[in-house]
């Protein structure tokens, strides 16, 4: 009964070397969009052709401005970083990294205002997008991006 198995410390060992984080960075792209319906629609931003599609289904808007972003490599899951514009601030927290993607949580702030908090996960997979509130004819979205 008090013996170790020998079966546990390569067991062990190939966890740790299977660590998340362990792996090259990622670069997480962080983004305030205005979503809107206009006669006229310009081109879609070039950080958002990937998603245009499912933005327009989801969404229903024909038009999607950037307004403020930032981009962050991650090399431990544990970093933070802030996407501003004019009025809007995303502020992002990440707190791990999971084999899937990221936790985090997220600050969007109007000024100094608090607008929304809320922890959620981002799929290194697909992208995450938080509608926001409504602003002027359109809505803002928050829209992050493993790229």
């Amino acid at each position: 009964m008090g013996r170790v198995s020998p079966y546990l410390i390569p067991v062990v060992a190939l966890i740790i070397s299977a660590t998340p984080g362990l792996k090259g960075a990622e670069t997480v792209w962080s983004g305030l969009v205005i979503a809107e319906n206009v006669a006229q629609p310009q081109p879609i931003p070039p950080e958002l052709t990937r998603i245009e599609g499912s933005l327009k289904k989801f969404f229903g808007y024909n038009q999607f401005q950037v307004i403020g972003q930032s981009q962050k490599t991650l090399k431990t899951g544990q970093e933070d970083w802030l996407a501003t514009s004019k009025f809007f601030g995303l502020h992002v927290d990440a707190r791990g990294e999971t084999e899937a993607g990221y936790v985090l949580n997220l600050k969007l702030y109007k000024e100094k205002e608090l607008l929304l908090e809320t922890d959620t996960k981002l799929s290194k997979r697909s992208p995450l997008v938080i509608k926001g509130p409504q602003v002027g004819s359109g809505q803002l979205l928050l829209v992050l991006v493993v790229q």
